[in-house]
C-alpha cells in the first residue's frame, strides 16, 4: 500500500514529506521509498513556532491558530508531494504525521508532570487529503512511563541492524540523538537516546550573528576557533550528568539558552562562538558514546543522518573526537539522511495500522510496548 510521511522537526528547516510503498507488518515489514521532498515553513510560520516554543508567556490563542495553520501546512505538501509523484491523494492508504513539537517534558518538575504537546491538526490534514491520519504518536508510550522519545528505533531497527557487527545511527536535527543496535542474536537491548543539541544552538547563533538560516558546510565554524571558557560552561551542562535513557529539546538547548550565551559572550568573535557550539555538538555526541557505547558493544561504525550529515565540518570534528569508530553518512549506504525520519513515521504509521506496537521501551523507558499514535478518518 501507498503511504506518506511527515516529519517537522526542531530545527525548523522544513516539513519532509516521503512518499512510500509499505508492505508487511512487524518484522516482514518492507518500505520502498518513492518520492521525497522539503517543503519550506513560511517565515511567519517559523516565527510563531519560535514563539510558541519559548519559555515566554505564550497567549493560548497563537498556539489553537498555529495547530490549524500547521495542519493545512501539512496537508499542503502532502498534496504537492502526491502531484509530483503522479499519485491521487485517494490511492493513499495513510499519512503519518509527527507533527510540531511546541514543548517536551520527559521528567518530572517542579509542579510538571511528564508530557509533550505536538501540533497540526490532524483533522485538517483528514479532510483536506480525503485519507485516513495517524498522529500524536508520542502520547501513549508517555502514558505507560516512557518519555515518549525516541520513537525512531523501531523502524531503524527493522531496516538497519546487521549480522556481523553494532552499528550506531546518528541523528542531527535540531537535536541529536543516536539508536545503537546490537548485531542480530546479540542479547544486548537495542538502546537510544538524545545525545544533546545537534543544529539547534549553531542555527540560531548564525542567524542572530550573520542573518543566515545555518551554517552551510560550517564555513563560519572553520573561520572560528574555540572559546575554552565557553567549552567549559557547555560541559557541565546538566544533561551530561543526568543517565539514560533520556530525551532533551528546544526547551533546553533552545533558542532562550543559546541568546543568554550570545549575550554574555557578545564581546567574542562570532565565529568563534559557532565554531565552539559545533565543536560542543560534536563533543556531546563523542561524551554519550565513550560513556555508553563504545566499549559496551564494541562499537566500530557511526552513521550520521539528518541536516548534520551535510555539514562536513561538523563531521570532521565528531570523527576527530572519536578517531577510533568509522564516521559515515547515510548517503555513503545508498540512502537519504533528510528522508530517514520521515520514512520512519511510515514505519510507525504501518503498525498503528496493523494495530502492532512500535515503541521500544528499553529505548523511551516505557513499562511496555504499546501501539502508538491516534486515527483520525476522513469525512465522507
Amino acid at each position: 500500500m501507498l503511504a506518506v510521511g511527515l516529519m517537522s522537526g526542531t530545527s525548523l528547516d522544513g516539513v519532509d514529506a516521503v512518499l512510500c510503498e509499505v508492505t508487511g507488518k512487524d518484522e516482514t515489514t518492507i518500505v520502498k521509498q518513492l518520492h521525497f521532498k522539503t517543503y519550506e515553513i513560511p517565515e511567519n510560520l517559523r516565527n510563531k513556532i519560535r514563539k510558541c516554543c519559548s519559555r515566554e508567556c505564550i497567549p493560548v490563542d497563537l498556539i489553537c491558530s498555529l495547530n490549524f495553520e500547521l495542519g493545512y501546512l501539512f496537508a499542503d505538501a502532502v498534496k504537492s508531494l502526491c502531484q509530483d509523484a503522479h499519485i491521487a491523494l485517494e490511492d493513499l492508504s495513510f499519512i503519518a504525521s509527527h507533527g510540531q513539537t511546541i514543548f517536551h517534558i520527559p521528567k518530572a518538575y517542579a509542579d510538571y508532570v511528564p508530557s509533550t504537546l505536538q501540533i497540526g491538526e490532524a483533522a485538517i490534514i483528514a479532510n483536506e487529503c480525503k485519507t485516513t491520519v495517524i498522529s500524536n504518536f508520542r502520547v501513549m508510550d508517555m502514558a505507560v512511563g516512557g518519555e515518549g522519545a525516541p520513537l525512531v528505533p523501531y523502524s531503524e531497527y527493522l531496516l538497519y541492524s546487521r549480522s556481523q557487527e553494532a552499528v550506531a545511527l546518528q541523528n542531527i536535527g535540531g537535536i541529536g540523538n543516536v539508536t545503537i543496535l546490537p548485531k542480530k542474536g546479540d542479547t544486548k537491548p537495542v538502546l537510544a537516546f538524545d545525545t544533546g543539541p545537534g543544529n539547534m544552538m549553531i542555527d540560531e547563533a548564525v542567524r542572530q550573528l550573520h542573518g543566515e538560516k545555518y551554517d552551510k558546510d560550517g564555513f563560519f565554524a572553520r573561520h572560528g576557533q574555540i572559546i575554552p571558557s565557553l567549552a567549559a560552561e557547555l560541559t557541565n551542562h546538566p544533561y551530561f550528568q543526568m543517565d539514560i535513557p533520556k530525551t532533551t529539546g528546544r526547551e533546553m538547548f533552545g533558542e532562550h539558552f543559546t541568546k543568554t550565551i550570545l549575550e554574555r559572550y557578545n564581546s567574542e568573535e562570532p565565529n568563534d562562538i559557532i565554531h565552539t557550539f559545533t565543536w560542543f555538538t560534536a563533543y556531546s555526541i563523542a561524551f554519550h558514546y565513550k560513556k555508553y557505547l563504545v566499549d559496551a558493544y564494541k562499537l566500530k561504525n557511526c552513521i550520521v543522518g539528518g541536516g548534520g550529515a551535510y555539514n562536513s565540518y561538523l563531521l570532521e570534528l565528531i570523527q576527530k573526537e572519536m578517531p577510533d569508530i568509522e564516521v559515515s553518512t547515510q548517503e555513503s549506504l545508498g540512502y537519504s539522511s533528510d528522508s530517514k525520519e520521515a520514512i520512519a513515521f511510515v514505519v510507525l504509521g504501518n503498525q498503528t495500522y496493523h494495530k502492532r506496537p512500535s515503541n521500544v521501551p528499553s529505548a523511551t523507558g516505557a513499562s511496555k510496548s504499546v501501539i502508538l499514535g491516534q486515527l483520525t478518518y476522513p469525512t465522507l
